[in-house]
């Protein structure tokens, strides 16, 4: 059983577009008069924007927030804060601008709104970096964390895709840390997934059009979800190794991240491997590590310390800072392991990830996949290869045996081999799993004026024998007269000439005719045709409700699960007008049983109709004995969209 400890990180999350233009009312919240705005370089048009939206409330600037918080910086920006008298910190832009807002709040203990540009997060986390003589000292509070957090997509259209992809890896590094941190919990896990994902997904989208203010929505959420999984899970070697490369060595912040982040993810693969099954999931790659470097080199993100301008000689040096305090890792620290996650990262090697069952299974999922990449119809390209897809991932899912995959090969080549044009075992296989009910929801969805449709079911025969209005199509069959009286028109409600229709039902025993061996010729089955009023009327027997064929591998599996072989009782229509979508529906009997289990999912309450009883005449005059029914309905079709 997994045991841990919960903290809610307290700040107000503000999010959404043109948030900024409420910066005044936030600072009043927490009783705010007197600001101090703080910015870095090339935050110009986003410190503006706040500037304005906090008008007078203004009572001095910053704008010298530099990378990995300099304590020089930060002490000139105390002095501006004391001259000024300042009782608010409010800072717009990354994680400099953060960091130096973290860093006055933590020696004056003043309240704090934050306007992030970038996606990195770090304004959701207690963590703060300060780099004194070229050592990045890193210390975790609650009072660095901000009281508000300003979540603004218009800041973020105008930002490259170059800083959109390391700033996102960077959110995405707080949610892999958090993953495997001994202070992770449930509620931290399933946000970092939920991060990794958002990001993993919205940077191509953002490669592909810098505008897509979606992409930049769900990076920012990213950043937000990452940000609190940090704060409440805490950091390891990742996190360690940024800060001490960003100090020693002056690397830029995010790109270090980016270049980083595979390197670790598979230094720490052998000790984390359910944590690396989640990540690759989240990626949607065979790999954690290899997935996210193969994400970024797609996008043209950094993937080589050396290109960030780490000296290669700086490599021994930087293990040895990194593995010099002791804290928590997945797998243990020693200084030739760091030394060789750092050599390849300096080289930018595309890392391997262990050869799991996973990663082999993703790589032949892939190898059939590609298999198909030179089929010349594209529909048919996506239907295959989406079903290699899902079926590979039903196999790994359930950890499909051999001996269970042979059973499942017996069980289709039974039902295909019952399959007959009288019998078709494999429709009635689609209808038991719902499938057949689920294409019909998908190819037939409705307007509220056209009558649903319904599944075709297993007993439909191809040219059924043409009858007149009128005439009678049980064939004698036992059972009660009913009397049908249906109308076919548009949506509109005119009535729809030359309709061809084709009915077809059980009897009062459950069985259709092509069931039963001594019947001679199709019965309780026709073809009728409208007239110029779009009626039909036709005599039958009351449907009554009956079990799917238990005999065949269908029938085997539904005894096998538990579950009940019957049909709620229904009368079968086909309905072909000219200039008219096909309807292929079913009319239940409202008192029939089995209306709420039906066996193949195919009752819909629209399709529910009272088949009245009734004593006398029929409507043409006919005097059944006994109880007969009456049925009368109007079908709605809809029109041709070419």
């Amino acid at each position: 059983m997994r045991t841990f400890v919960h903290t809610a990180q307290p700040a107000r999350v503000v999010f959404g577009s043109g948030t900024v233009d409420g910066l005044a009312e936030e600072v009043r919240r927490l009783g705010g008069k007197r600001v101090l705005l703080l910015s870095g370089p090339g935050r110009a048009e986003a410190a503006g924007r706040a500037r304005t939206a906090l008008g007078a409330l203004v009572v001095a600037e910053f704008g010298g927030a530099a990378a990995h918080t300099p304590v020089e910086v930060t002490e000139r920006a105390m002095a501006v804060l004391r001259e000024a008298g300042a009782d608010c910190l409010v800072s717009v832009g990354g994680g400099s601008a953060t960091g130096l807002s973290k860093a006055l709040a933590l020696r004056t203990g003043l309240p704090q709104v934050v306007v992030p540009t970038t996606y990195a997060g770090s304004e959701m986390t207690p963590v703060l970096g300060e780099t004194h003589d070229g050592r990045t000292l890193t210390r975790s509070s609650p009072a660095a964390l901000p009281e508000t957090v300003v979540y603004d997509v218009d800041l973020t259209l105008s930002l490259p895709l170059s800083t959109s992809v390391t700033s996102g890896v960077n959110a995405m590094a707080h949610a892999v840390e958090a993953l495997y941190s001994a202070g992770g919990d449930p509620a931290t896990d399933r946000r970092a997934l939920d991060a990794i994902a958002l990001v993993a997904g919205a940077l191509p989208r953002l490669a592909a059009d810098a505008a897509d203010r979606e992409a930049r929505s769900d990076l920012l959420q990213a950043a937000w979800l990452a940000g609190t999984c940090l704060a409440g899970a805490g950091t390891a070697l990742h996190h360690t190794l940024c800060h001490t490369l960003g100090g020693a060595f002056g690397l830029p912040h995010a790109e270090t991240h980016t270049v980083l982040l595979p390197h670790v993810l598979a230094y720490n693969a052998p000790s984390a491997p359910d944590v690396m099954r989640r990540i690759a999931r989240a990626l949607g790659a065979p790999d954690a590590a290899s997935g996210v470097y193969d994400l970024v080199t797609s996008l043209g993100g950094p993937t080589s310390l050396r290109d960030l301008g780490m000296p290669e000689s700086g490599l021994d040096r930087a293990a040895e800072l990194a593995v010099v305090t002791p804290y928590p890792n997945p797998r243990d620290l020693t200084t030739d392991g760091v030394r060789g996650l750092l050599t390849d990262a300096w080289n930018g090697r595309r890392p391997q990830g262990p050869a799991t069952t996973d990663t082999v299974l993703a790589q032949l999922t892939e190898q059939v996949v590609a298999s198909f990449a030179r089929a010349a119809d594209a529909r048919l390209r996506d239907l295959l290869t989406g079903l290699v897809r899902h079926l590979h991932a039903y196999v790994a899912e359930q950890d499909l045996t051999e001996s269970e995959w042979a059973r499942a090969i017996d069980h289709l080549t039974r039902t295909g081999q019952l399959s007959s044009p009288i019998r078709q075992e494999f429709v009635l296989l689609s209808d038991v799993l719902g499938i057949s009910s689920a294409v019909d929801v998908l190819t037939n969805s409705r307007t509220p004026d056209t009558t649903p449709s319904a599944v075709l079911g297993p007993f439909y025969v191809e040219g059924p024998p043409e009858a007149e209005h009128g005439s009678d199509i049980s064939g004698d069959l036992p059972g009660t007269p009913l009397w049908v009286d249906v109308t076919i028109t548009d949506t509109a409600g005119e009535p729809l000439d030359d309709v061809i229709v084709d009915v077809w039902q059980a009897d009062e025993d459950g069985f259709y005719d092509v069931q039963l061996p001594e019947q001679e010729g199709p019965v309780l089955r026709a073809r009728l045709r409208t007239g110029a009023d779009g009626r039909l009327t036709f005599w039958s027997i009351l449907p009554a409700h009956y079990p799917v064929p238990g005999d065949g591998p269908v029938g085997e599996m539904l005894t096998a699960a538990g579950r009940h072989h019957y049909r709620a009782p229904h009368l079968h229509f086909m309905i072909s007008a000219p200039g008219h979508r096909r309807l292929i529906t079913q009319l239940f009997v409202s008192d029939g049983s089995y209306l709420d289990s039906d066996t193949v999912f195919g009752v819909k309450d629209p399709l529910v109709v009272d088949f009245v009883p009734r004593t006398g005449p029929g409507p043409d005059g006919r005097v059944p004995e006994g109880q007969w029914r009456l049925l009368e309905h109007t079908f709605r079709v809809a029109p041709l969209v070419l």
